[in-house]
């Protein structure tokens, strides 16, 4: 039994920021980075990507965002800043329980994103996209979800703003996540699971890849088809793109001003990494201290060993969709056509990185590395034992960096203050939790093989 008396608690537990210090602008990384992600290109003619051309898939204001590497804070809209005082603030919070159970010196510290309906990060983007959408006059949206935590979010923000939502949600996340599945429709989004028969390009994926579990890649290429081909109607991404890491960066700048407000510096900051929405959010505003050589921070992405594309991928352009019906990216990628194993951490699930955060590692601007997923839920049991939060599988990629990295620090008696981002809650998770506990939960990591056959390939285009 844990001795609650023998905790020492040196400052708060939790640091709340007023209503009237929530941040009037979101903070765009690519204005201090002196080279610049690439450019999204046309896969027909190997060009940069104009607005003309991203305006036929995307809502207007979202292509100048997309587009803008030189506006530092772009001002967020007052009906958005409205919305986000339903849920924001979200607290920064010491894990003093967590410390004491791993005897740790390090300081722990998460900032938690799960304090609001769709129980994570993604509703900082879907109200900007439905806004935008709904002040063009649009009937409507498309989108794609992996584990559902993105879908629930968009569904949210589109009854918000009275627009339909479609969401294309991958397969075995569709399978394994009814509760969430319907959390949507309640919000009266539709639901369709991916690859479907709907589309062509979903047609054309079952056909080559009979019995697939889906993967993000397929998603988005079914959400698109969808789009553009409904008048009215503009897709809508949840993580990947530069618009979406500038929506979340709301993350970073609100865990950057509550440690000003109690005077400690993180020294590291550590993110789970799938498409980048949540790492991009949560580090941006520290990478740009970094940049501007203000302040240093030991950035980690954490990913899972199962779809490992900063850590096993190639930079090159490819194709951001399975369905190749999307612009090149140029990114860490496993290929387009890489079908990640039918893994817990379904919003991890994705085959490339975000451009903005392949170009900061490559640079050699934060660090990464993959863990396999029956430690990944081991880390979530302590963290749910010791801060009685039940986390979401892909925070938990983040917590089982945060207790190595404790641990780590308890053999050199380091007192590092580290910073993770806590991107949800695990409450719709609860068939992978099953699994966890029966012991039937398995680790599967591709081979060389595997990865050289999706790798080879890659569109042979760009730099």
């Amino acid at each position: 039994m844990r001795n609650c008396s023998s905790l020492k608690i040196d400052g708060p537990c939790k640091v709340y920021l007023e209503e009237s210090e929530l941040p009037k602008a979101w903070y765009n990384v690519r204005a201090d980075m002196k080279k610049k992600p690439a450019p999204l290109l046309n896969p027909g003619t190997g060009k940069p990507m104009t607005a003309a051309e991203l305006e036929g898939v995307f809502c207007s204001e979202l292509v100048k965002q997309e587009l803008d590497n030189d506006t530092a804070y772009i001002e967020i809209p007052e009906d958005i800043r409205t919305f986000y005082k339903m849920y924001r603030p979200s607290p920064l919070v010491r894990a003093y329980f967590l410390e004491q159970a791993l005897g740790t010196p390090a300081h722990i510290y998460y900032k938690f994103e799960g304090n609001n309906t769709s129980g994570s990060h993604k509703l900082n983007s879907a109200i900007a996209q439905a806004y935008y959408a709904k002040q063009q006059g649009l009937k409507g949206v498309t989108t794609e979800t992996g584990a559902g935590q993105w879908g629930t979010a968009l569904s949210m923000a589109s009854a918000f703003f009275g627009i339909d939502c479609q969401v294309y949600m991958v397969k075995c996340s569709y399978e394994q996540k009814p509760f969430r599945r319907e959390v949507m429709r309640t919000y009266g989004a539709s639901v369709t699971p991916s690859p479907s028969m709907n589309t062509n390009v979903g047609r054309k994926i079952n056909e080559e890849f009979p019995g697939t579990t889906g993967s993000l890649g397929c998603a988005i290429s079914e959400a698109v088809e969808a789009a553009v081909t409904q008048e009215g109607y503009r897709y809508v991404l949840g993580s990947v793109l530069n618009q979406v890491l500038l929506h979340q960066s709301v993350i970073g700048l609100e865990a950057q001003a509550a440690f000003k407000k109690i005077g400690v510096k993180p020294d590291m900051i550590i993110g789970c990494a799938g498409g980048g929405s949540n790492l991009g959010g949560l580090i941006s505003p520290f990478m740009g201290e970094k940049l501007r050589g203000e302040a240093d921070y030991d950035i980690l992405a954490i990913e899972p060993a199962s779809c490992p594309s900063l850590t096993r991928g190639k930079y090159a352009y490819d194709f951001c969709d399975t369905g190749k019906v999307c612009p090149l990216a140029k990114m860490y990628t496993l290929g387009s056509g890489f079908i990640p194993s039918a893994n817990h951490a379904g919003g991890l699930r994705y085959h490339g990185m975000s451009s903005i955060l392949s170009e900061l590692y490559d640079q050699g601007l934060m660090r990464a590395a993959s863990v396999e997923q029956t430690k990944v839920f081991e880390a979530a049991r302590l963290f749910a034992q010791t801060e009685g939060i039940l986390p979401a599988p892909e925070s938990s990629h983040a917590i089982r960096a945060t207790i190595d990295e404790a641990l780590r620090c308890k053999e050199t008696g380091e007192a590092k203050n580290i910073l993770f981002g806590l991107t949800g809650t695990g409450y719709f998770d609860m068939v992978a939790y099953q699994k966890f506990n029966d012991g039937e939960m398995n680790d599967y990591i591709p081979t060389d093989e595997d990865l050289a056959k999706s790798l080879a390939q890659l569109p042979n285009v760009g730099c």
